[in-house]
């Protein structure tokens, strides 16, 4: 079955079921050795990680506006890859090629590839895109396991924080975007709730959008998580400012009471595949503390230790030259 995906999470899951995608988006990153397929997608916003949050926002409502669209489709490489199916998205035209540019890039090559949307907006809407997905790609044993497994990890968070009163679930505020600040939606209100906290700022399923800062300071988290889409935790120090020298913040309880973290929204947070659990897993000790041990830091770090964050970049060189210190020997 010769599968091919458009966005990272697709990508993950379909490794995760067994297959190794043909071919991949140009942001496919996860898991180790994706990015070597060949990339059947391209982005017209031409920037790199010193950019601002602001700056690119700008660039991708500019490019998103023209006829062409934000993404384009290497149609050349797609038809020398013959796919049986191609796994692509109907969520969010900004987040990665929607299904629509898809097809037409379909009509104009010699295979006739089975396409299988996805369009979730919930962690229910995730796990089934999981078993569809292993339909379509002959996998659906390997599905169903998967999807037991994720979900005795999501039940074993709940029944940890199923008997807290409302009085001791604090309020939580989680932003996917800092410049305009952005509130996280989709599965973030449920992950909140089984981690025990509130999430007053956007309903189960509602998207994520924009909201008026000033909606943040009277809402007054007492968690409040910065998990930029497409950031990880190094491009989120970068930006911090975005947040930092806004009038009012040092007034937040979140931020009095040390309560203001980063987590790595590109791979986590707002990737809608297996590591949406991981995401939940990192969450519940940010929010309950007493309750869970620490979250894996490179998921999550708190806003203060955002300085001491490595460089993706310079992290795995130092993991490489410390292998090639093992390796070499006395």
């Amino acid at each position: 079955m010769r599968t091919v995906t458009t966005l990272p999470s697709a990508t993950e899951i379909v490794a995760a079921l067994g297959r190794e995608p043909v071919g991949v988006s140009h942001e496919c990153d996860y898991p180790p050795g994706a990015a070597d397929a060949p990339a059947i997608t391209r982005s017209r916003i031409d920037v790199d990680e010193s950019a601002s949050s602001g700056e690119i926002d700008q660039q991708v409502l500019e490019t998103a506006d023209t006829e062409a669209g934000v993404y384009d489709v290497d149609v050349e490489t797609l038809d020398a890859l013959e796919p049986d199916a191609i796994v692509t998205q109907g969520m969010c035209d900004v987040c990665a090629v929607d299904e629509a540019v898809i097809e037409d890039a379909v009509d104009r090559i010699d295979a006739s590839p089975e396409i299988v949307p996805t369009d979730p907006h919930s962690v229910g809407d995730v796990l089934d895109d999981i078993e569809r997905i292993g339909a379509a790609i002959d996998r659906r044993q390997r599905a169903r396991e998967l999807r037991a497994d994720l979900e005795a990890r999501l039940e074993a968070v709940r029944e940890r924080t199923a008997d807290l009163d409302p009085a001791d679930r604090p309020r939580v505020a989680i932003l996917d975007w800092t410049d305009p600040v952005m509130v996280a939606g989709h599965w973030t209100a449920e992950l909140v709730e089984w981690a025990g906290g509130e999430y007053g700022l956007a309903d189960p399923g509602e998207r994520s959008r924009p909201r008026e800062w000033d909606d943040i300071c009277a809402y007054d988290p007492e968690v409040l998580i910065a998990a930029p889409c497409g950031f990880g935790l190094e491009q989120t120090a970068r930006n911090a400012t975005d947040l930092t020298e806004r009038e009012g913040w040092a007034e937040l309880t979140a931020v009095r009471e040390g309560r203001v973290w980063a987590m790595d929204g590109d791979h986590y947070l707002n990737r809608p595949g297996p590591r949406l659990v991981d995401t939940l897993e990192a969450l519940a000790p940010i929010v309950h503390p007493g309750r869970f041990d620490g979250p894996d830091p490179e998921v999550a770090v708190p806003f203060d230790d955002l300085e001491g964050v490595t460089p993706a970049g310079e992290r795995e060189s130092a993991e490489t030259e410390s292998r090639a210190e093992v390796d070499s020997g006395p």
